[in-house]
């Protein structure tokens, strides 16, 4: 989508016309008969550009096939259960 607007308008409604350009739209000015266009630096980041990264802690000192065994045997139990 374009948007086109004097500068006039740009004057009113800065704040408005910089906030539809963070949106994507493109946002063109008109002085004294030359366009200039308000774009922001960068791109607009993507939904996966803010995903934080979730910090674990993992215990070295755990052995993985003695923790493995002992939740086959939990679930085993849980099995025979029902």
């Amino acid at each position: 989508m374009i948007v086109e607007i004097s500068i006039t308008q740009l004057r009113k409604n800065l704040f408005e016309m910089v906030n539809q350009a963070m949106e994507g739209k493109q946002v063109w000015v008109m002085y004294k008969g030359r366009r200039f266009r308000i774009a922001p630096e960068d791109p607009p980041p993507s939904r996966l550009d803010r995903i934080v990264p979730l910090n674990l802690l993992i215990d070295e000192s755990v052995d993985d096939s003695k923790l493995l065994e002992e939740m086959t045997r939990a679930w085993e139990r849980d099995w025979d259960e029902l």
